[in-house]
């Protein structure tokens, strides 16, 4: 688990940052400071492994907080004003994130403070795939959510995460495409592009070069297609 910590000046910031880090199973939220002299405060006093910076704050720059740290933690900065680029990476930051920014964007920078601490989300399989009830768990949104395959229409790689997409939600997943695809069964489950799973008794029609599933368009790879024929006979 990454632990983190949100230096920002606005409360609306802090909303937005938690929100879409509460769909990444592997971080946790430690503190909201809302100026640099409260997070100076709390890191001379406690260890995170990473931190959202704002730059424009009163009384003290996010940059200036920064050099002010002989050891800080691994640093996303989250700002308005693109001009201060460059003296972030000076200062070593991991990204530098204009706002307003997406969930993707979000996702990128965490991905730079992760990549070298790889966590596993998959804690338990309550039973096998083959199993007239399949189910397992997966660590997303700090829950431990149990799935039932009866209930997955289909998975999609997402960087170094996964979204499981159920029938009335979607829960990302901190493991990559071919863990999936390796606990799977094969006969109810199908790689049907180097992005995509699909449950085989989800799919609507296929037309072309995509599967519908519900009112989603998954496409299909090339190197896939085979497959594919041999659902129909082809």
């Amino acid at each position: 688990m990454l632990k983190y910590i949100i230096i920002d000046d606005e409360p609306l910031a802090h909303e937005i940052i938690e929100e879409f880090c509460s769909m990444l199973p592997h971080v946790q939220l430690e503190k909201n400071c809302y100026n640099a002299m409260e997070a100076m405060q709390y890191l001379n006093e406690n260890t995170v492994d990473f931190m959202f910076l704002d730059i424009n704050m009163p009384k003290l720059r996010g940059l200036d907080f920064l050099k002010t740290l002989t050891n800080p933690p691994k640093t996303i900065i989250t700002t308005a004003y693109k001009e201060h680029a460059l003296e972030g990476f000076e200062l070593n930051v991991v990204d530098y994130i204009l706002k307003p920014f997406s969930f993707d964007r979000l996702v990128k920078a965490v991905n730079k403070v992760s990549d070298s601490q790889p966590t596993k989300t998959i804690i338990k399989e309550v039973s096998n795939a083959t199993d007239s009830a399949p189910r397992f768990f997966v660590k997303g949104d700090k829950k431990h959510h149990q799935i039932d395959l009866n209930n997955l229409l289909y998975i999609e790689a997402y960087g170094n995460y996964t979204k499981l997409f159920l029938k009335n939600e979607m829960i990302v997943s901190h493991e990559k495409i071919s863990h999936y695809e390796g606990l799977l069964n094969a006969s109810n489950f199908l790689r049907v592009h180097k992005s995509f799973i699909v449950a085989i008794n989800k799919i609507k029609f296929i037309e072309g070069n995509r599967i519908l599933i519900n009112d989603n368009k998954i496409p299909i790879g090339q190197t896939y297609k085979s497959s594919i024929n041999k659902l129909y006979g082809s």
